[in-house]
């Protein structure tokens, strides 16, 4: 993939003044593909905003795998995870036979909660379509309140972290989402 400016790349500068590019995101850890079937395009011509939700839910769940927040876990410990606040760009259009990737940085952590983005690619024009930040906690499903993380989870968040910190671009969060 080619190098794209500020324009094309549709990560414009941040509040950080941070710019991104698809290379830079090639290293990120993908979590989710899907080819964007007919049903998915609304009476613009182009995926509809719920698709990209529903992407970037799938996209959630597998990472939360990865981290150790299976179906199992919730299951047996009454844990779970709730969304707290979430902030949504859209760049670039998808359409019907393209082809997104959702790649995922960690941004941060506390003792229960966390904060991460999704970059969704467009694999079939070489450009990014979207970027989904959240912010989320970890919660005890019993009292419905946030709880701490497990160590195991701690560790596996802290893991990806510190491989995240590690890269050498800073993040084009929004500046709305705070731990």
């Amino acid at each position: 993939m080619s190098t794209h400016n500020n324009t094309n790349c549709g990560i414009r500068e941040s509040q950080n003044g941070c710019r991104v590019t698809l290379e830079q995101l090639q290293v990120l850890p993908l979590y989710y593909r899907e080819t964007i079937p007919a049903d998915y395009i609304d009476a613009m011509g182009h995926m509809n905003v719920r698709w990209y939700m529903a992407l970037y839910d799938q996209a959630t769940w597998h990472f939360f795998e990865t981290l150790g927040m299976t179906a199992d876990y919730f299951q047996t410990s009454r844990a779970g995870a709730f969304a707290l606040r979430q902030f949504l760009n859209y760049f670039s259009e998808i359409q019907e036979g393209q082809t997104v990737a959702l790649r995922t940085r960690v941004l941060g952590r506390t003792d229960k909660r966390f904060h991460f983005m999704h970059f969704m690619i467009n694999e079939s024009s070489n450009q990014l379509a979207s970027v989904f930040e959240s912010m989320g906690t970890h919660a005890d499903l019993e009292k419905r309140r946030s709880a701490p993380f497990p160590d195991f989870i701690a560790n596996a968040l802290d893991g990806a972290l510190k491989r995240d910190q590690g890269l050498g671009w800073d993040a084009p969060v929004s500046g709305v989402l705070n731990l």
